[in-house]
């Protein structure tokens, strides 16, 4: 007879402390067993050396080895859709529960509602927490019960509705008995899911007292070392949010804060407005004739347009994985104001090549370029590329590292006159929002 145990399925979540679903499966006093699915219909998407897919399969391999050497379990590893996984899990064990962190993003939404569907039938509860924001879904919300759309109302009310005793975190560590006994669980080569390892390496975060409290004086200047790198690692789950917002109160980071909440922000938009993927939040946005020239947009996408600080940002990204805030800013502004090329094109692209690419994050970012998003800037008020490197890089410290043919005669003739670019670009918004 088949022992009665529960899954705790790993998903944006990689890590072992402060786990939500992870402490409650284990609280359940049946024997946890861990799984992660590579899924087929996300990794065919993928670029076979996807420094990310690299960073989960390594992160996931220190997490079997921790289990392994101190719990005497493991994680088993599958390959295939989470559907298919989940019909061979239950006809090879006796599964009583199973418990997961939510996912706010459409795909994963309709994953989820199709495992708790076939989980039901077979009698087995689906169980699934909060785990990587502090508000989700309609906890954050004005009076009337709708949505905030407006960042600063909403970072309002988060604040005043906040208690530390939110940041409590998992005691995972009394319930590690509970693991399921066994360290020959299915494993898996990156190979055997058509990848190889990436030659990106994802950096740790810093979040000392010294980067949070001069965050606010140093986060504009992308030659400075002073960004975190924490996004990828919030993205991914290697740190729990709780463990981050703590270390910034107690560091007075009221800045780095506030960032922390426009990321929760953008959740709740996504949460609410799916659509938004695909579609501008101001729906006569999507009446702009954009130009959606390609050459330009192979420029654009190799850092060759003849503006430094647009090539620097997307060369570091192109390179690295990663781009400076102020930076990506300005190069999407670029691209939907300059190149009038549509934001969906830009946004794809970041997903192609951002180590930390959080869907939510990247929609709202583009949108709020483009002037279609929730609380975006006006649709005239158009960076100029020239005038940002005297405020941002006036010692052109920072495009003289990814720009190496900067003072080169190599070095790519401007694409675009800025001026004659603004002015199209408000004639062709000017039209369509008439």
């Amino acid at each position: 007879m088949k022992t009665p145990i529960a899954l705790f399925w790993f998903r944006r979540d990689l890590r072992i402390d402060d786990n939500t679903a992870l402490n409650k499966a284990l609280q359940s006093k049946l024997p946890v067993l861990p799984i992660f699915i590579f899924d087929k219909d996300i990794l065919t998407e993928l670029p076979k050396d996807d420094a990310r897919v690299t960073l989960i399969y390594e992160t996931l391999q220190k997490l079997r080895s921790t289990l392994q050497e101190k719990h005497q379990s493991s994680i088993a590893l599958y390959y295939s859709s989470p559907l298919d996984v989940f019909k061979n899990l239950i006809a090879e064990y006796k599964i009583e529960a199973v418990y997961t962190n939510h996912d706010y993003e459409p795909y994963a939404r309709k994953r989820d509602q199709a495992i708790a569907e076939f989980l039901k039938e077979n009698e087995i509860e689906f169980k699934t927490y909060k785990d990587q924001v502090i508000f989700e879904k309609d906890e954050i919300v004005k009076d009337d019960g709708d949505p905030y759309v407006v960042y600063t109302p909403y970072m309002k009310k988060w604040k005043a509705t906040f208690k530390t005793s939110l940041l409590t975190e998992s005691d995972t560590e009394n319930q590690f008995r509970n693991f399921y006994k066994n360290t020959k669980l299915p494993q898996l080569t990156l190979e055997e899911i058509g990848f190889e390892k990436s030659a990106i390496s994802v950096k740790d975060y810093d979040i000392s007292e010294k980067l949070i409290s001069n965050y606010k004086d140093t986060r504009d200047f992308p030659a400075e070392n002073a960004t975190s790198n924490l996004s990828v690692h919030l993205r991914f789950g290697t740190v729990s949010i709780r463990s981050i917002i703590k270390k910034t109160i107690v560091n007075k980071g009221e800045a780095f804060f506030n960032e922390l909440i426009w990321r929760e922000f953008f959740m709740q938009i996504l949460w609410h407005f799916p659509k938004t993927t695909h579609n501008a939040f101001r729906e006569k946005y999507d009446r702009i004739q954009w130009r959606n020239n390609e050459t330009e947009f192979k420029k654009w996408c190799e850092g060759k347009t003849g503006y430094p600080l647009v090539d620097a940002g997307m060369r570091q990204l192109n390179e690295t994985g990663y781009m400076h805030n102020r930076v990506r800013m300005l190069v999407a502004s670029f691209l939907c104001k300059h190149l009038l090329i549509d934001w969906r094109w830009g946004e794809a692209y970041f997903a192609k090549k951002l180590l930390d690419y959080e869907l939510s994050s990247n929609v709202g970012n583009w949108q709020w370029a483009a002037g279609s998003g929730v609380d975006a800037a006006p649709y005239f008020r158009i960076f100029n590329p020239t005038t940002q490197i005297k405020k941002f890089d006036k010692d052109l410290k920072y495009i003289q590292t990814w720009v190496k043919d900067y003072n080169e005669l190599t070095y790519p003739e401007k694409i675009v006159d800025h001026k004659e670019a603004r002015e199209r670009c408000l004639r062709t918004y000017k039209e369509a929002l008439k």
